[in-house]
């Protein structure tokens, strides 16, 4: 008796050391190492790359309608500031950016599972994918504009174009990562079908899948920029890329340059703000990042 009531016991300390020993340990890192590690170099290059441009400038490097001057840059961001212009194109372009994402999203995760699921819709569909992921996205603004218009649903056409495929490529490679004995253990407990998919599959693909919406969002972006640029119309509103092409019909350097920063810095915040802290939780989920 005496054996029989320890093996419970014996069970439930080695469980609660099994548990132990993969649990993360997280402790709240010192703001000052994190202004460190984390703020310090981005604002130090930067500052270096600023530097570098300013001192081309004095140097005379090259004529200045070709390189403006920082200053000139910072003077045409300050004066649409003023004009109240600034933020509204910046949110144009956002707002457009995220919803075609978003969108992108929903029709590619759902066909990515499909390929990945099902032989026959792999082998007819999963070329195509490939195919369509190393076509341009601007390739696909004449056809967008020639039948739907000038207007956002050409803009959406032309993003989901672009971003399908990443999404569903990225869910597909993710699934196939996924180690079969998941999947047989998954059966085993009655996890089959859409559940097996949900409870199993997809937070088994979750690394490939947040890899491939991370590329999706850069075809995202990339997308709308190129549809912005050639299919500008006082219809559509003023984005970043339609800044961009004002900029060089009028010959307007500091406004070309602007435009080129923002499109950057949207793209650069977009990865700080949604993606880097989705990767961080995924990896601290899985017990390979932990914070010193």
């Amino acid at each position: 008796m005496a054996g029989t009531d320890a093996k419970p016991h014996d069970l439930a300390g080695l469980e609660a050391g099994l548990d132990a020993l993969d649990a993360v340990q997280v402790r709240r890192t010192p703001v000052r190492k994190v202004l460190v590690s984390k703020v310090l170099p981005p604002v130090l290059a930067v500052t270096l790359v600023i530097t570098v441009w300013q001192l081309l400038v004095e140097a005379q490097a090259t004529d200045d309608y070709k390189l403006p001057a920082p200053a000139a840059v910072w003077n045409s961001a300050v004066g649409m500031w003023l004009q109240g212009t600034l933020l509204d194109v910046v949110w144009t372009s956002i707002s457009r950016g995220l919803l075609g994402f978003l969108m992108a999203v929903a029709i590619g995760t759902p066909l990515g599972l499909l390929v990945a699921r099902v032989k026959f819709v792999r082998a007819a569909v999963g070329p195509v994918l490939t195919g369509l992921q190393s076509l341009p996205s601007v390739a696909w603004v004449a056809p967008a504009v020639i039948w739907l218009g000038l207007n956002d649903k050409m803009m959406y056409a032309v993003i989901l174009l672009g971003a399908v495929p990443s999404v569903a490529s990225g869910l597909v490679s993710g699934v196939d990562q996924v180690p079969p004995l998941f999947l047989r253990a998954g059966r085993t407990l009655g996890a089959t079908g859409l559940r097996g998919t949900w409870h199993i599959v997809l937070p088994a693909a979750l690394p490939g899948y947040l890899a491939g919406l991370k590329q999706g969002w850069a075809f995202s972006w990339r997308s709308l920029m190129a549809a912005e640029i050639i299919a500008s119309s006082p219809d559509l509103g003023l984005g970043l890329g339609q800044l961009l092409e004002n900029g060089r019909n009028n010959a307007d350097m500091p406004g070309i340059f602007l435009a080129i920063i923002l499109i950057l810095s949207v793209g650069v915040a977009i990865d700080l703000l949604i993606f880097s802290p989705l990767e961080r939780w995924v990896l601290r989920s899985r017990g390979l990042l932990v914070k010193n």
